[in-house]
């Protein structure tokens, strides 16, 4: 995500949409739901890993942005703003599962369907960002999201900040913390793999 001036944080077209929603006009409203419902679906299935549940978690969460809306800075990139109605939703149902054992079975290819965007289309048609995917669920929800957001959003730093609610600071010390923990895990993960198959680093031919 490139940085924009402050001064004019929406497009032209988008700025219309929002003025023309703060004033009821549903169809507006719907135009900004089309231009996100992808990147507000693919936070939700990054941080709820069920794409049933991701799909229930985008619809709350534009309903909230929408009973919100008068709550919103024009001042303020939107994308932004919904973002970070996103990752508070999607933490509190994280806490409502009192963080539960992820099952493994579960941790399907479905969103790389035809309709996922094209940056996530990309990543996730390899085997190699298939594993980097299922190593982000074992990461902490608050420092899963902050990689998502830096990696697959490709957010700024005060982006994140401010989307979180934190500072700068914060957000790069987590975010080396998160990466330590991925290479730790990757490296387990190989430890395991050669264990139960020694023939498992030998190239083939």
């Amino acid at each position: 995500m490139s940085e924009t001036n402050s001064k004019y944080p929406n497009d032209p077209e988008q700025t219309t949409w929002l003025s023309q929603a703060k004033q009821g006009d549903r169809a507006a409203f719907g135009q900004i739901v089309k231009k996100y419902q992808r990147p507000v679906y693919n936070i939700c299935f990054h941080m709820l890993k069920n794409p049933e549940e991701a799909e229930d978690a985008a619809q709350e969460v534009f309903l909230r942005a929408y009973a919100k809306l008068y709550t919103y800075d024009d001042n303020r990139r939107y994308s932004t703003w919904l973002f970070s109605i996103a990752a508070h939703y999607c933490l509190d149902c994280w806490k409502k599962r009192r963080f539960q054992l992820i099952s493994w079975d579960n941790l399907k290819d479905c969103v790389s369907d035809r309709k996922t965007s094209q940056p996530e289309k990309a990543l996730l048609e390899t085997e190699e960002i298939r594993e980097v995917h299922h190593l982000l669920q074992a990461l902490r929800p608050d420092y899963r999201l902050i990689v998502i957001l830096k990696y697959w959003h490709r957010m700024s730093y005060p982006e994140i900040a401010q989307t979180l609610d934190t500072t700068v600071g914060t957000i790069k010390s987590k975010l080396y913390r998160a990466r330590k923990m991925l290479a730790k895990l990757a490296i387990q993960q190989q430890t395991n793999t050669v264990a139960s198959d020694p023939m498992a680093l030998i190239p083939s031919c």
